[in-house]
């Protein structure tokens, strides 16, 4: 695979040089939220903080913490630290529940997305030689875009067909040819089965890379999602409200995601204690801003459970990485007492090899305890005649679920096609609990 670093002076700076750089954005962005936000400003008349007092990186404590309600309580532009004249777009998450949480950029915002996003794309091995699909969805979600514009940086065609119409989708990969997929995970594990049940020749299909994002997965996952496409597939890393994809992404040695060091500082925290945590321990991400000129954000909590990892990489960059999302803070499901993530129930799942990838996760009452039940699709439908197999099978799922969960779920088999498929982000968690 060709292996193009995209801004050597960057990706490959000293760590001294990085730090350097950092506390000088540090202090040019604090400076721009207190002058220029009202919330900032509020929150830091509130502690006696001024602006002179960050003088060092281990100062970012001394900040407030930034919040989603924090977003959504200033909607839509209440953030904006630009007049709406200097803004050239805005962007924002789904918003599923209520109204989304809405950002905006300045022209050097979009100058800067598009060349970050021009790294994590050569990372995982895209060039211009590369014909690239996209079935990301285009709108006020940030993927499609800057994926969008970083394969055109690059020089990669871009083949921006968004998400849905898998038919049509299909249809295109083939005809013309398509050597990258840009798409969530769920959305490219959806594709391979549908690839499987047309009875697609595969010889057809030219695919060699696939850049994932909009959602976690599992290695379990990649893995299954790298053999059924015959991929290698990398992973990249955003939010909507630090600007969308681009903060990270995986080289194509797959071993943590290249942080943008240069446009955002991070750091782990005890999502309960609120202490900042070492590099290597797990914990909550935060993240600040350095280089956003509409949007500034200070110490954002993203609730998503990782680590970071300072050391180099084979593959030449010396930024620092962040792993991969191991679940979310506010996605966690407490079940009698139990830590249980989502994640977790995916890794047993995907290393079953008698179910299908697809599976849903219900929790529920029954009497005043908290119970879990999995449901799962099974391969072979031959099962349907042989109860002693099916009932095996489910013990056996229902055991390694208890081994990697240490409560007992309930497994339910039920027949292939039976669960829902994705287009975009996967809805797994069906939450039926009386609160």
């Amino acid at each position: 695979m060709e292996h193009i670093i995209w801004n050597k002076k960057i990706e490959c700076a000293g760590r001294d040089e990085i730090k350097e750089m950092q506390l000088a954005r540090l202090k040019e962005t604090v400076e721009r939220c207190y002058e220029r936000v009202p919330f900032y400003r509020k929150k830091f008349d509130e502690t006696g903080l001024e602006p002179k007092h960050i003088r060092t990186l281990e100062d970012v404590k001394l900040l407030p913490f930034t919040t989603a309600d924090d977003l959504k309580n200033n909607y839509p532009f209440g953030l904006f630290a630009v007049d709406k004249k200097d803004i050239v777009r805005v962007h924002g998450s789904s918003g599923t529940t209520g109204k989304p949480k809405i950002e905006g950029y300045t022209r050097n915002d979009l100058e800067n997305w598009t060349e970050i996003l021009a790294r994590v794309i050569s990372a995982a091995g895209v060039t211009s030689k590369d014909i690239t699909q996209i079935s990301f969805g285009y709108g006020l979600f940030t993927g499609g875009f800057g994926l969008h514009y970083g394969m055109e940086r690059v020089g990669a065609m871009v083949v921006p067909l968004s998400s849905g119409n898998t038919e049509r989708q299909l249809m295109i990969m083939q005809d013309f040819g398509v050597t990258v997929l840009v798409s969530t995970p769920s959305y490219a594990l959806y594709m391979a089965d549908e690839i499987e049940k047309r009875g697609i020749d595969k010889s057809k299909i030219k695919l060699r890379l696939a850049l994932f994002g909009g959602e976690g997965h599992t290695e379990e996952m990649r893995t299954k999602i790298e053999k059924q496409l015959m991929i290698k597939a990398t992973e990249n890393y955003g939010l909507s409200e630090l600007g969308g994809p681009g903060y990270s992404g995986e080289c194509y040695l797959q071993k943590g995601m290249h942080i943008a060091e240069d446009h955002y500082f991070s750091e782990i925290i005890d999502p309960d204690k609120l202490n900042t945590l070492d590099i290597g321990e797990k914990g909550e991400l935060v993240i600040t801003s350095l280089t956003r000129e509409a949007f500034p954000m200070l110490r954002y909590r993203t609730r998503d459970i990782t680590w970071l990892d300072d050391t180099p990489c084979s593959c030449g960059r010396t930024s620092m990485k962040m792993a991969k999302v191991q679940g979310r803070s506010d996605d966690m499901l407490i079940i009698r007492g139990v830590n249980v993530y989502p994640s977790q129930i995916e890794s047993v799942i995907m290393s079953t090899k008698e179910i299908q990838p697809f599976y849903e996760i219900v929790v529920y009452n029954e009497g005043y305890m908290d119970r879990i039940e999995v449901r799962v699709e099974f391969s072979d439908a031959s099962l349907l005649d042989n109860f002693k197999k099916l009932e095996e099978l489910r013990g056996r799922i229902a055991h390694d679920l208890k081994a990697v969960l240490n409560i007992e779920a309930k497994v339910t088999l039920v027949s292939a096609g039976t669960l829902p498929r994705f287009e975009g982000k996967g809805k797994r968690v069906i939450d039926k609990r009386n609160r």
